[in-house]
């Protein structure tokens, strides 16, 4: 079993009669500027991605963890209100057909580049974040307090700790 930890992005979309659906992904990263990847079998969602061409993804955080894990547990063909059903709300985005879940502070506004093989390519349009998680201007990991999932102790992590910077903890060994 591998052992990489993964962030848990909450993927939504409309259905075919306008009503929301969100789903926990774990398998999903960064793939090239401006473009998300996830890994995705067939679900609700799959079809949702095929009508609309759009989505929005969001980060589960630490205050949101039982129902993010609720939307990972639950398909949307069984329980079409599960957005409702956990207390969360949304609001249409102005720039995809896609709806926003307004109970996350940071969300990425996407259009499928492709989805082949299981594989969603999504070009990033917008992302929009609550001030109570900026920095400076910048998302601040500590202050978002996103989870990852742990494969291996099957559970739920936070991150957030900075431990060091970035192109920089290691210079040291460069003098």
């Amino acid at each position: 079993l591998m052992t990489v930890p993964q962030p848990c992005v909450m993927i939504a979309t409309w259905d075919k009669n306008h009503n929301p659906d969100v789903m926990m992904a774990a398998w999903a990263g960064q793939y090239d500027y401006g473009q998300i990847v996830i890994s995705l079998s067939k679900h609700k969602t799959t079809d949702n991605l095929e009508l609309t061409g759009a989505f929005t993804v969001s980060f589960a955080d630490e205050r949101t963890v039982a129902e993010s894990d609720y939307f990972g547990l639950v398909s949307g063909n069984k329980v079409p209100d599960k957005v409702s059903k956990v207390g969360f709300t949304v609001t249409p985005s102005p720039n995809v057909d896609a709806p926003i879940i307004n109970e996350y502070p940071f969300t990425l506004e996407c259009r499928v580049v492709s989805f082949e093989d299981g594989i969603l390519i999504g070009e990033v349009v917008n992302q929009s974040a609550e001030e109570s998680i900026l920095t400076d201007g910048k998302v601040d990991l500590t202050k978002l307090k996103p989870i990852v999932f742990d494969a291996a102790g099957m559970c739920y992590r936070a991150v957030g700790e900075n431990v060091g910077g970035a192109w920089n903890a290691g210079k040291k060994f460069s003098e």
